[in-house]
């Protein structure tokens, strides 16, 4: 009996070093989150860690005719310069620790955010609808724009599997997108577009439009 105790609490002490040593060595992340009835995707989240990579999770329609799609998170990669960005505007936001809202009843309601920061020392959050700190509405805009790329990104995987002739015009809106600085960071479906560029069985000229749009994630560096 003692020796079989001795093995439990062995086991115990190994078992919650592991865990410990989990905690240390997780990586600080920020997440955002909006919920908004009028839009599509009525909900969705983007969780960024400090290692660059990030799981985005929406239930946004792929297509008019489509049933509600996969809510399954998409694993990405962003940009060192994007995910540079994201963790000094937290900073700049003092994490989110406080009150950011107007508190103003006379702005129009454009979706329920919320910014969420966690690490070792920190777990904080902050619910708005419109802020009024810089650094809130420009992190704001940037997981705005990222969600409209990851978008992209969720109807790509959906046509290239299931309507290969719907890729173009999409490919194209995406371009026109990214042209008026619409767009969030590409790098985040790079390996989406490599597919589609790769495939064979797509039209050139669609194989093509990827081809530009990967482009543009070499020019802005990893």
């Amino acid at each position: 009996m003692k020796v079989l105790q001795k093995s439990f609490l062995i086991l115990t002490g190994i078992f919650f070093f592991f865990v410990r040593a989990g905690a240390q060595t997780s990586f600080p992340t920020v997440s955002y989150t909006q919920d908004f009835e009028e839009s599509n995707p009525s909900h969705y989240e983007i969780i960024v860690s400090n290692d660059g990579q990030g799981t985005y999770s929406s239930n946004g329609q792929l297509s008019e005719k489509a049933e509600p799609a996969d809510v399954a998170p998409i694993q990405f990669s962003i940009s060192t310069k994007v995910r540079d960005q994201i963790f000094d505007l937290a900073k700049r936001a003092k994490y989110f620790d406080g009150k950011v809202d107007s508190g103003r009843s006379n702005i129009a309601n454009t979706g329920t955010k919320t910014l969420t920061y966690k690490d070792a020392k920190r777990n904080t959050k902050a619910t708005y609808n419109y802020s009024p700190m810089p650094a809130i509405a420009d992190l704001t805009s940037v997981f705005q724009n990222l969600s409209t790329t990851l978008e992209f990104g969720r109807r790509l995987i959906f046509f290239h599997k299931y309507q290969r002739l719907a890729l173009d015009d999409e490919l194209k809106r995406m371009d026109e997108m990214r042209r008026d600085t619409m767009l969030g960071d590409v790098t985040a479906i790079a390996p989406i577009l490599r597919d589609i560029a790769n495939d064979q069985k797509v039209m050139n000229v669609s194989r093509s439009r990827a081809l530009r749009l990967l482009a543009t994630v070499d020019l802005a560096g990893k």
